[in-house]
């Protein structure tokens, strides 16, 4: 990639694609299993298998603005272990039971109570976790209390670049913090490649610290005329946007680009349609439409690029074209009356990828299996589930799953606005992220800024 490209020809290079077309890309690129048939997967259990619960503990935010990420991830949860209880527990014996924490009670007690959790309750297994603010913390502590958990969120690319970067008894779930600015610059390089000016507003801690630099690296490499134009830093929970929103109004910039995120979010752009303010520019996030779908209202601008944390959606791909979406989006509507979000998916599919790592350790070698054997076959263990094909790659436990942005637009058929699925964006993950092996940076970049940094051309127009 380093001889010098036109920007289309790049993109293309990319694998970039738009529109309905894209939901093929939601098939597994190599052969693999899925959630369909997994009842069938585990039928006999070879030896002997204890019948005591399977305990895991579960921390999400079930209070404050972040609540609307968090809830949907405790229900994704619980809809996955209720469909594993039915058919009579892991291995058909372990019947899960799920000890709950509000992630809201912040970092330091957080820590004290995964400690709680191993050490008074006993978990078997460990997963949750929204905020990137917390992974860093509790993924050291997972580690030295040597309690097997998935992350589904907390995204920090330091997670592993630095705070665990030989991990063993964790791993996590969503496409890692650097996936979301390097798609949402992606987006807008496709859409608005004249855009000039931009202003910037971001929550002021790592994930949107991180957003910010993974966007304007890549802004540099494919739209080396656009400049920052303002910076806005409101810390995570803000409720008042004002000063932040008519800083950006005042450097009349073309683009506004966000990663303010939950509840925040919300009240972000409900107090930015007071000001206009999407009159006057146009807007890319990298995960407003993360939240809970019912959050947003119809009032949000429309043709926006809206994120989802690189993730899901839960119309895409569109109905009929990936039947274990179709299936998951019914199951989790008919259970709990709305619609998943990309930490349902993600909490449901953790759960089954533990179900179906238990089930082969067990065909292996017989019984109950310990962690180590669970490890091994979580390590390089892929599955097709609602978002597409998703894998653990083994040197540093992170999965990876295609990334995905859209467009905001109303529809008749929804009570809030939803991303078009006629115009969602998808991007092969292995082209956007740094490869194996890519060497830890000494400074406060990540793998992946420095790989765009070194590899990546300044395209021509």
């Amino acid at each position: 990639m380093a001889s010098e490209v036109s920007r289309r020809n790049f993109l293309t290079q990319l694998g970039m694609t738009a529109g309905t077309v894209a939901a093929a890309t939601a098939a597994p690129l190599v052969g693999g299993p899925s959630l369909i048939g997994r009842a069938e997967a585990q039928a006999q259990p070879k030896g002997k298998i204890p019948d005591t619960p399977y305990k895991v503990g579960h921390m999400t935010f079930h209070t404050g603005a972040a609540a609307v990420l968090g809830e949907p991830m405790y229900k994704g949860h619980i809809l996955a272990a209720e469909e594993i209880n039915a058919k009579g527990g892991l291995l058909g014996k372990r019947k899960i039971e799920t000890v709950k924490a509000d992630e809201n009670a912040g970092t330091d007690a957080n820590v004290k109570e995964l400690r709680r959790m191993k050490l008074s309750e006993k978990i078997d297994f460990f997963t949750g976790i929204t905020s990137s603010g917390n992974t860093p913390a509790l993924g050291p502590v997972a580690e030295e209390l040597k309690v097997l958990t998935v992350f589904v969120d907390g995204c920090t690319d330091f997670l592993f670049d630095k705070a665990v970067p030989n991990p063993h008894y964790i791993f996590r779930i969503t496409n890692i913090q650097s996936a979301d600015g390097v798609t949402c610059a992606l987006a807008i390089a496709q859409t608005w490649p004249t855009a000039k000016k931009i202003a910037h507003i971001h929550p002021d801690y790592s994930y949107g610290r991180n957003a910010f630099d993974h966007v304007r690296i890549v802004m540099e490499k494919l739209m080396p005329g656009a400049q920052v134009v303002s910076e806005g830093w409101p810390k995570l929970g803000t409720t008042d946007f004002a000063s932040h929103i008519t800083k950006a109004i005042a450097a009349k910039p073309d683009l506004l680009v966000s990663s303010v995120w939950g509840g925040d979010y919300v009240a972000f752009y409900k107090q930015a349609l007071r000001y206009d303010m999407f009159k006057k520019m146009k807007l890319a996030s990298t995960i407003a439409f993360g939240v809970a779908p019912h959050a947003i209202g119809k009032d949000h601008p429309e043709g926006a690029i809206a994120g989802v944390h690189s993730n899901y959606y839960f119309n895409f791909p569109p109905n009929g074209k990936w039947p274990l979406n179709d299936s998951f989006v019914k199951k989790y509507f008919e259970r709990w009356k709305e619609y998943p979000n990309f930490q349902a998916e993600g909490a449901y599919v953790t759960m089954h990828m533990l179900e179906m790592a238990i089930d082969r350790a067990n065909k292996l070698m017989g019984g109950w299996p310990d962690d180590e054997m669970v490890i091994s076959q979580l390590e390089n263990l892929g599955m097709s589930g609602p978002a597409g094909y998703v894998y653990f790659r083994p040197d540093n436990h992170q999965a990876y799953k295609d990334a995905v942005t859209g467009f905001s637009v109303n529809s008749k058929d929804y009570e809030f606005q939803i991303l078009d699925p006629k115009r969602m964006i998808t991007i092969p993950i292995r082209n956007i992220t740094a490869p194996p092996n890519w060497p830890a940076p000494s400074d406060d970049k990540t793998r992946t800024y420095t790989w765009i940094d070194k590899t990546w051309p300044k395209v021509s127009a």
